[in-house]
């Protein structure tokens, strides 16, 4: 089985058909780590690069990204048991308090497990508190909110950061529907993400990572 087909199937959001290609590339002898790279990541490499030239809308994103992850589930365990690869870096993602979507969140955490970095979701409604906890084994603290009323709860976590003595050690990256540039300016937050795709790009790029 190639490679080139599982892709394929990752791009199109063929969840079923693309864990059985995971199989069968494992019973081929296809290495773990080639099967990784070469198709699920590139794969959602793709899918974000549909997405933002507009080929690509939010359903087909989901699609995709579950094909993603229910293939991780077949492939795990198997890179588990070669050579331990160390994680690009560690971020902890989290919807702010008072906001309890998570689509996008996970849409993003599923970007950024592809591009190779370890993620710790502390899922929604996550009280500022919880962030500045998570500081200290974090390398990068996501932040997403979908409603206007809940992002400046945003500036509020980075505030207490700085409070807590920690806002110099961690990076903080935000993003979500009604959170611009601006704002993220505003608040002292060290970038922006407008989507899942461009945020796995940024944080790379924050973190100084080629």
């Amino acid at each position: 089985m190639e490679l080139t087909t599982l892709y394929d199937l990752v791009v199109q959001g063929e969840v079923d058909s693309a864990v059985e290609a995971t199989k069968e590339a494992l019973q081929d002898g296809k290495e773990p780590r080639a099967i990784l790279n070469e198709a699920l990541v590139a794969a959602m490499e793709e899918v974000g690069r549909l997405f933002e030239s507009g080929e690509y809308f939010l359903p087909e994103m989901l699609a995709s990204g579950l094909a993603m992850k229910s293939c991780m589930s077949e492939l795990a365990p198997e890179l588990a048991k070669g050579e331990a690869v160390e994680p690009l870096g560690r971020v902890v993602l989290g919807t702010v308090k008072g906001d309890v979507h998570d689509i996008g969140k996970n849409l993003v955490g599923v970007f950024l497990e592809g591009a190779g970095f370890q993620v710790v979701d502390l899922g929604i409604d996550v009280p500022r508190e919880k962030f500045v906890a998570a500081a200290d084994e974090a390398d990068l603290l996501g932040l997403s909110g979908m409603v206007s009323t809940t992002i400046p709860e945003m500036g509020n976590v980075i505030k207490a950061l700085q409070q807590a003595g920690k806002r110099d050690k961690v990076t903080v990256l935000v993003g979500g529907a009604p959170v611009t540039q601006e704002f993220a300016d505003s608040i002292g937050a060290d970038g922006y993400a407008r989507d899942a795709a461009m945020a796995a790009r940024k944080a790379k790029e924050l973190l100084g990572i080629e």
